[in-house]
């Protein structure tokens, strides 16, 4: 607007003739654009190493994966196993990774029911010599369900033992991947079954006494040992969680089997402890669902 304005009084003013007409401007070049820089060549993703379907899942831990108690009292029931079973209504994580017609031939369930994590370097080396795609590990609720929280497991002691298990499966199963399932919450299990008559009466046997021991007793002294033993599953499951970190082709649940809350239809009816086939399946379907993420 200011060179409208003075333009036009310029004009007003002038005197005498008028000027010729003025030679046209000459219209400047636009700027040069400098040249936009060509974008780096795009290159895909690494690929994950978790990536592709395991040809064979081989288990190791304790009476969990291996179903004790799901099928009939006292008794393992492999077949019922959320890992490598073989029963349909169960689906387990090897029915689903590896179909019914490779279960057979290409599973292998190594648990032993009252096992503890000391127990595991040993399993692990089993796992390796077959050279699986996959190996499950459930492991640690023996090591809090002693019959008092003094015996329970010491945490350095867990890590210890975890961390010669992982190193033995990497002797001779460099590429297997582990997926590790965390400890289950035994303060949610007692607060579960402690309204129930059957289950009282069967935990009295002994069963996880340092949990499960006088499950009416509301008193301080005993909500004091059950914190204590809970305590010590989380710090079970953060060494897990820390150790499966530190493998590159390793999957810990992030909780998940800690966080199930397994109500009565989930149990064993024999020992109120145990998951029942129903359990089982949920176990496999936590599993499964961790395993395929992308």
């Amino acid at each position: 607007m200011g060179a409208v304005l003075a333009a036009a009084t310029l004009a007003g003013c002038a005197s005498g003739p008028a000027a010729g007409p003025a030679a046209p401007a000459t219209a400047s070049a636009p700027p040069r654009q400098a040249p936009k820089p060509t974008p780096p060549p795009t290159s895909a993703p690494p690929a994950s190493p978790w990536g592709g379907s395991p040809g064979s899942v081989a288990a190791v831990g304790d009476s969990l994966t291996r179903a004790f108690d799901a099928c009939a009292l006292l008794a393992d029931c492999p077949e019922a196993s959320w890992a490598t079973g073989t029963d349909p209504a169960v689906n387990s994580l090897a029915l689903r990774l590896l179909g019914a017609g490779r279960v057979a031939g290409n599973s292998w369930n190594l648990a032993r029911s009252g096992a503890r994590v000391a127990a595991l370097p040993e399993q692990m080396a089993r796992a390796a010599a077959e050279r699986p795609g996959l190996v499950t590990v459930m492991i640690g609720a023996n090591d809090a369900c002693r019959p008092t929280p003094a015996g329970m497991t010491p945490v350095a002691d867990f890590r210890r033992s975890f961390e010669t298990a992982m190193a033995r499966l990497r002797k001779d199963a460099p590429e297997a991947r582990v997926y590790v399932a965390s400890v289950p919450d035994l303060l949610r299990l007692w607060d579960t079954g402690r309204a129930s008559p059957a289950a009282r009466r069967v935990w009295e046997l002994g069963v996880c006494g340092a949990m499960l021991a006088d499950p009416e007793d509301l008193g301080a002294a005993a909500g004091e040992r059950r914190a204590a033993v809970r305590e010590r599953v989380v710090a079970y499951n953060e060494v897990l969680a820390e150790v499966c970190a530190a493998d590159r082709l390793c999957r810990y649940d992030g909780g998940a089997v800690f966080g199930f809350r397994f109500d009565g239809s989930l149990l064993s009816p024999w020992d109120w402890f145990h998951p029942s086939r129903d359990g089982q399946a949920r176990l496999a379907e936590l599993a499964y669902r961790r395993i395929t993420e992308k």
